[in-house]
């Protein structure tokens, strides 16, 4: 409920925000056109102005073209938007910029924003649905058909599988030379709500002991990946070697936490057969009956009430009703067991989890077909494919003309239909194939797409709110881009600490956000590189960057030394004061943004 709160406060002060900043624009310092003046001789008067104005604020060390929009009059802004490179906006399907300044008359700007936050909530909605329900199941099926042990696969797939939106948000960020705050904003953002209001949120719901040395293994690594990011920002610059280093030392994370295991599996089965070869001389306990008879009384009760909606004939569902079935996203017995507000959440997501289901084929393993469904799962193949071609590139390979007269989506269209129709012929209802779990492989393809076109619009959203609101990248992203990717995980880390695993909530914590500072900016100024130059320029964003990643190692070191000095007891007066330093923290960030702390 706090971090709800806290959202909303954020959205409401960013909209009242708005409203000054638009209120006041049109009397900044731009050029007002003259009534008698021609419509070209207007445009090229604009462009000269602001070709003067963007070399005055080059000249000030502002690298974003496009943040110089606000300083003109409503007139001109159009036109330069579309001649700034910067404002294009290419990696998203829609320029939120020219619908901010082209599409829309200048006074249904605020509209335009509130359009675009609702706009932005439902996108995290994606983000959250395709990565529970989607993402996470189809990686869980590839471990289990590999065979990873719980370790391997919790540090790797798993790892991925939570923190896919902040890996993929942060990727989408760092690959563009003009958004790159947003990612740092965004992962020092989620690193210091995770590690304060997540972590105290779980010591105020179940006070407990946390293993010390887990615990400090990834406070460590957590601390070491800060710095070498607070470095890198210092110096302004990332060598292919350096990136190479962020994957490299999440390989050897992943190798500490695999030996880890190992050793403390083989102490434990050495300490359980010395005590089994010390009690070899006590009396064998009798196991009684009434030991025995909840075990037997809870699973006839499971057997009952499995048979009560088990059919009392065997019938065959027709092909027609095994489509229908897989597309409904409701179950009866959980819609009835649910409140209003559950439900009436369910509806509004109802449409999306369709397309979703249209789209991403899901295998689970633990159920007994594998979630095999034939009609669905044909049809998988033909929409699965269309999906990864148009938001590829934002759609740019898909909607290619092959010789200049065949689309790529065609053709991918008519190969979908012709494997469909090879795997319908071939297959039964009844009886998954033997090779359904190369769909998890297509699951987790297609699901990554949808994250990923659901992040790249998320970015440039943000991008817009930030041109239009004169608000820093690194603001942006250590409010609504971290809370919009953390605050899911919060609410699950609370709930599995009220089922009583706060120990395996606060492991969730910290080592998601390591995956995502190692992997997110690896990939993402791998990206970049491969874009553009072997060396990519990371400018800190003014006095706010320092402030974060000041911030986040503030309640690092405060983990490393409290935590140990209260016998790693997590108690409420821990939980409270972590709640109280993120307080501070978001506090400070502000006055710094707004300009009431400066250097």
């Amino acid at each position: 409920m706090t971090s709800r709160v806290v959202f909303i406060s954020v959205l409401l002060l960013l909209w009242c925000h708005s409203r000054h900043v638009l209120g006041s624009g049109d009397s900044g310092t731009g050029i007002v056109p003259s009534p008698d003046r021609s419509a070209d001789g207007a445009d090229l008067l604009s462009v000269g102005t602001m070709l003067g104005t963007h070399s005055a604020m080059l000249r000030q060390g502002n690298t974003d073209e496009c943040d110089i929009v606000m300083n003109l009059s409503a007139a001109d802004r159009c036109a330069f938007v579309k001649a700034t490179p910067d404002c294009s906006m290419e990696d998203s399907f829609i320029n939120y910029l020219k619908m901010a300044f082209c599409l829309l008359p200048p006074n249904l700007t605020p509209l335009t924003i509130t359009l675009c936050i609702i706009w932005l909530l439902i996108l995290f909605i994606v983000l959250g649905l395709t990565a529970s329900k989607f993402f996470c199941p189809n990686l869980s099926a590839i471990s289990s058909s590999l065979r990873l042990t719980h370790n391997v696969a919790g540090v790797t797939f798993l790892a991925l599988g939570n923190g896919a939106p902040d890996v993929f948000s942060a990727t989408v960020a760092f690959s563009r030379p003009h958004t790159a705050g947003l990612a740092i904003g965004a992962l020092f953002g989620a690193g210091i709500f995770v590690t304060t209001v997540v972590a105290g949120s779980v010591s105020l719901v179940k006070p407990f002991t946390v293993a010390s040395r887990p615990f400090l293994r990834d406070v460590i690594f957590y601390m070491a990946a800060v710095f070498w990011t607070f470095i890198i920002l210092y110096r302004g610059t990332i060598s292919l070697g350096e990136t190479l280093g962020y994957l490299g030392l999440y390989v050897v994370y992943v190798v500490t936490v695999i030996v880890s295991a190992y050793i403390y599996s083989q102490q434990k089965h050495s300490a359980t057969r010395s005590s089994v070869q010390s009690s070899t001389h006590a009396p064998e306990l009798q196991t009684s009956e009434s030991d025995q008879a909840p075990l037997l009384s809870n699973g006839s009760i499971q057997e009952g009430y499995d048979s009560e909606y088990r059919p009392l004939l065997p019938y065959c569902e027709s092909t027609s009703s095994i489509l229908l079935n897989s597309l409904n996203p409701v179950d009866c017995r959980t819609w009835r067991r649910k409140t209003w507000r559950w439900r009436t959440v369910k509806i509004l997501k109802m449409p999306l989890e369709v397309l979703l289901l249209l789209t991403v084929p899901v295998v689970d393993p633990d159920k007994e077909d594998r979630n095999w469904r034939r009609p669905l799962n044909c049809l998988h193949l033909v929409t699965a494919p269309l999906v990864c071609v148009l938001t590829f590139s934002s759609g740019e390979y898909g909607l290619y003309l092959i010789e200049g007269q065949f689309p790529v989506w065609a053709l991918t269209l008519l190969f979908g239909l012709f494997l469909s129709a090879i795997v319908f012929l071939t297959t039964s209802n009844d009886q998954p194939p033997a090779y359904h779990l190369v769909f998890s492989l297509l699951g987790f393809v297609v699901s990554a797409m949808w994250i990923s076109a659901a992040a790249s619009e998320v970015v440039s959203i943000l991008h817009m709110l930030g041109v239009v609101l004169s608000l820093s990248n690194n603001l942006l992203g250590l409010t609504l881009l971290a809370w919009g990717n953390s605050i899911g995980d919060c609410f699950s880390d609370i709930t599995i600490a009220r089922q009583g695993y706060p120990r395996m909530a606060l492991s969730a914590c910290f080592g998601g956000i390591i995956f995502n500072m190692l992997i997110g900016v690896g990939i993402g100024c791998l990206i970049q590189m491969f874009n553009n130059e072997p060396v990519v320029t990371l400018e800190p964003e003014g006095l706010l960057t320092w402030v974060l990643a000041g911030s986040l190692g503030l309640s690092l070191a405060f983990s490393f030394i409290l935590v140990p000095l209260r016998c790693f007891h997590l108690g409420r007066a821990y939980g409270i004061f972590l709640l109280l330093f993120y307080a501070v923290f978001l506090l400070v960030a502000l006055l710094t943004e707004f300009g009431f702390i400066h250097i």
